[in-house]
C-alpha cells in the first residue's frame, strides 16, 4: 500500500525515533524531579530540544511551552488569551463589551470551533476574512478589519487541505501597526517552509511535531515575550503557570530533534518533494479528462496536490482505491463526516468540483515508484467509474 496522506500525519524519522526510545528505556527521569541527577538530565535534554525548536523558528527557548499537538496550543492560545477581562486588551472589544476575533473561514477546525465555543457563549463575536477561490487572502479586507479593533487575529501559516501558504511576515507587520495579538496555527507549515516567529511578529504560534516527521500527542505554542496566557488546565503551576502537567520527555525530545534535523534538511527535502509532486500533476492532468487542481499554485506547499474531477464523487474513488493507496477527501480532523471540506465551501467552488476533491500529500520517504504507481491506480479507478457511470445514463 502507498501512504500519500502526509498533511494528516508522518513517519517518525528513524533518528528520531532513536531519540524517543533512549529517552523512554534509559533516561526516564521526571523533568521536575530536581533532587537527583536523573531528573536533572531530563530538564537538560528538555531545554536542549527547546533550543533546537526555537532554532527552527526563530524564537527564544524561553518562548516555548510545551503541549500536547496544535489542538490544544490553539486552544491554550485562544482561551488562555480572551479569559483576560477586555479592559487590558485595547481596542479589541466588539459588541456589548465581548470580544473581537478575527480569522480565516480557512482555518483549521481547532481555530474554528474553539471560537464558535467562545462565540456561542456569548464572550465573543467573530469576523471572517475574506479570501477568493483559489482561497487567497484579502489583505485590503485584513487590514480594514483590523483598523476597526480587533482582541485576536487568527490566520493559518499554511492551509492542510489546498495547502496555501499565506503571507505571515505581511501579516505579522499589520498586526503589530495595530498592536493586536496574532495566533498562527504553523501545523502544517514548520519544518516545511521558512517561519521566522519574533521576525515577523507573530505573538501565538501552534506546532504539532507529526506533521514534521515527529511523534504524534506532543507539541508546542510559542508564547511572545510579554505575553501570558490564563491557563486550561490546573496543578503545579508548571511552564510559568500557563500549562500544569509533567512533561512528555521522550516527546518533548522527539519534537527537539526533527526540528534539528529540518533545519539542517527542509531546503533541500522540499525542493525534491515540489519536483515530484508536479510530475504527478503533470501525469494527472494528462491522463484524467477536466481534472482540476484547486488553491493557489504559485504559493502552496511542496508536497500538496488537491485536486477535483468533476462527475466522480471522491467516494467512489476512495471505496476502490483505498486498499492499495491512502489519500483523503479532507482533514483527517473531520473525518468520518459526511459533508463538504468547509474549505471548499468557503471557496464557494461548484458542487460537482467539491464532491470530486482529493487531498494528496507527499513527504520525504515518498518515492519516484511509488508516485507512478500511484498514478495509475488513480487513473484506474475514474476510468472505471466513469464508464460505469456512461453505461448507466
Amino acid at each position: 500500500m502507498i501512504y500519500l496522506d502526509y498533511h494528516a500525519t508522518t513517519p517518525v524519522d528513524r533518528r528520531v525515533a532513536d531519540c524517543i526510545c533512549h529517552y523512554m528505556t534509559e533516561e526516564f527521569g521526571n523533568a521536575s524531579s530536581t533532587d537527583h541527577a536523573w531528573g536533572d538530565r531530563a530538564e537538560a535534554a528538555i531545554q536542549q530540544a527547546a533550543q533546537q525548536v526555537a532554532d527552527l523558528i526563530g524564537a527564544s527557548p524561553r518562548e516555548i511551552i510545551w503541549t500536547s499537538g496544535a489542538t490544544e496550543s490553539i486552544n491554550l492560545a485562544i482561551q488562555g488569551s480572551l479569559l483576560a477581562p477586555l479592559s487590558l486588551l485595547g481596542g479589541g472589544a466588539g459588541g456589548e463589551g465581548k470580544h473581537r476575533i478575527a480569522l480565516m473561514p480557512l482555518e483549521h477546525k481547532a481555530v474554528l470551533d474553539t471560537c464558535r465555543a467562545l462565540e456561542k457563549r456569548g464572550w465573543a463575536e467573530l469576523v471572517y476574512l475574506q479570501v477568493d477561490s483559489k482561497g487567497r487572502l484579502d489583505l485590503n479586507h485584513l487590514k480594514r478589519v483590523c483598523a476597526e479593533g480587533v482582541s485576536l487575529l487568527c490566520v493559518i501559516a499554511a492551509n492542510n487541505e489546498i495547502g496555501n501558504i499565506y503571507p505571515i511576515q505581511k501579516i505579522g507587520q499589520i498586526t503589530q501597526h495595530y498592536g493586536i495579538p496574532f495566533l498562527c496555527d504553523g501545523s502544517q507549515a514548520v519544518g516545511k517552509i521558512p517561519i521566522q516567529f519574533e521576525a515577523w511578529g507573530i505573538t501565538y504560534l501552534a506546532i504539532s511535531a507529526h506533521k514534521f516527521y515527529g511523534p504524534k500527542g506532543v507539541g508546542a505554542l510559542v508564547v511572545r515575550r510579554g505575553y501570558h496566557l490564563e491557563p486550561l488546565m490546573f496543578g503545579g503551576g508548571h511552564q510559568r503557570g500557563m500549562r500544569s502537567g509533567t512533561l512528555n520527555v521522550p516527546g518533548i525530545v522527539g519534537l527537539g530533534e526533527a526540528c534539528r534535523l529540518r533545519s539542517l534538511e527542509m531546503e533541500e527535502d522540499e525542493q525534491a518533494i515540489a519536483a515530484k509532486r508536479d510530475k504527478l500533476q503533470k501525469t494527472l492532468l494528462e491522463k484524467i479528462p477536466n481534472l482540476v487542481v484547486n488553491g493557489d499554485l504559485e504559493n502552496r506547499l511542496a508536497g500538496n496536490l488537491h485536486i477535483s474531477i468533476p462527475g466522480v464523487p471522491n467516494s467512489a474513488v476512495i471505496a476502490r482505491i483505498r486498499h492499495k493507496l491512502a489519500i483523503s477527501t479532507g482533514s483527517a480532523c473531520s473525518s468520518g463526516v459526511e459533508a463538504p471540506s468547509h474549505v471548499l465551501q468557503a471557496l464557494s467552488l461548484p458542487e460537482e468540483i467539491a464532491d470530486g476533491s482529493l487531498r494528496i500529500g507527499l513527504g520525504k520517504f515518498t518515492t519516484e515508484e511509488e508516485l507512478n504507481a500511484a498514478a495509475e491506480i488513480l487513473v484506474e479507478a475514474v476510468t472505471n467509474i466513469q464508464q460505469l457511470s456512461n453505461s448507466t445514463k
